[in-house]
């Protein structure tokens, strides 16, 4: 049997400032801080996607970067993390981000698929919401 990992469980994105990320993805996308949800120091906080084992991370790069306990890690610039939605949630989504006047900035569609919404955290970094046909995962 061929060994592989079976899923992401964790992804990173970072920030400059934890507070406001928090209160983006929180009200915005409806994530939770899982536990207190915050690191010591201010690196970084934990938040839970959706219902399944899946974590986002956010972190202040000018800390991540500098190690300690864990290895060093951070980017400088935008980075990009896809949100799995439901093809029936689109429209919802659309009305959710001009509630909270986030400006959706670009919609495309791969193949014959539903459109991705693409936009923008913050910090800058690109968020996607899309379907998972956009992939051909094998069973």
């Amino acid at each position: 049997m061929a060994l592989s990992p079976k899923a992401v469980l964790e992804t990173s994105l970072y920030v400059t400032d934890l507070e406001r990320a928090v209160q983006f993805y929180e009200g915005v996308l409806g994530l939770r801080k899982i536990d207190d949800g915050y690191f010591p120091g201010g690196r970084g906080a934990a938040l839970q996607v959706g219902a399944e084992r899946s974590v986002l991370l956010l972190f202040r790069a000018e800390i991540t970067q500098q190690g300690g306990e864990l290895p060093a890690h951070g980017t400088a610039g935008a980075g990009h993390v896809a949100f799995r939605v439901e093809p029936e949630e689109l429209d919802e989504w659309r009305k959710r981000l001009r509630e909270y006047s986030v400006s959706i900035e670009k919609e495309f569609s791969f193949g014959n698929q539903p459109a991705s919404i693409y936009f923008r955290d913050p910090d800058g970094n690109s968020l996607e919401l899309a379907v998972a046909s956009i992939w051909r995962f094998e069973r």
